[in-house]
């Protein structure tokens, strides 16, 4: 069914003069994104998803857009699918953590920043998030060592939540 879909829309857009790759609605996205037209990016990520299910980037950015519009469930999917398509993705691990914190998801928060970490350890926002976290759970000790790693790899704003929480 799914792909009877593709192949009439397709057809549409050829008939219409629409042609367009998946490429150029995900670069016509991002042009939305950037002007903060979150409606219009997800309708064009939406396009380029529908020409091409396999591209993570589209995913990714789609997952932005819907959380700026507080779609965090959909941010969520979005995001997973992401990590999918692109394993390695430690943004979006670390972005859907965030979504999880918000949404007071903490174990699956905390194992999202884990996971950012253990693909890049040198990725010092998943500390800072991580750190956070764990404050935010009563675990300060746990926090000011990711605050410090943060420090440690450059992420300067560590040292007001290491001088604010660690004795």
């Amino acid at each position: 069914m799914k792909n009877a879909f593709i192949i009439v829309f397709s057809i549409l857009l050829s008939l219409t003069g629409l042609s367009q790759s998946a490429k150029e609605f995900y670069n016509s996205a991002n042009q939305k994104l950037d002007l903060r037209d979150y409606r219009g990016a997800i309708k064009d990520y939406d396009d380029s998803i529908i020409l091409d299910n396999t591209f993570p980037d589209a995913f990714y950015n789609r997952a932005i857009a819907k959380n700026n519009l507080k779609d965090y469930k959909g941010a969520i999917e979005d995001y997973t699918k992401a990590i999918e398509l692109d394993p390695d993705n430690v943004m979006a691990y670390n972005n859907r953590g965030l979504i999880k914190k918000t949404l007071k998801d903490y174990d699956g928060a905390y194992k999202d920043y884990t996971k950012a970490i253990k693909i890049n350890p040198e990725f010092a926002y998943a500390y800072f998030n991580r750190g956070n976290l764990s404050v935010l759970k009563e675990e300060p000790n746990k926090g000011c060592k990711d605050f410090n790693k943060a420090l440690d790899l450059g992420l300067q704003k560590s040292m007001e939540y290491i001088s604010k929480y660690c004795k």
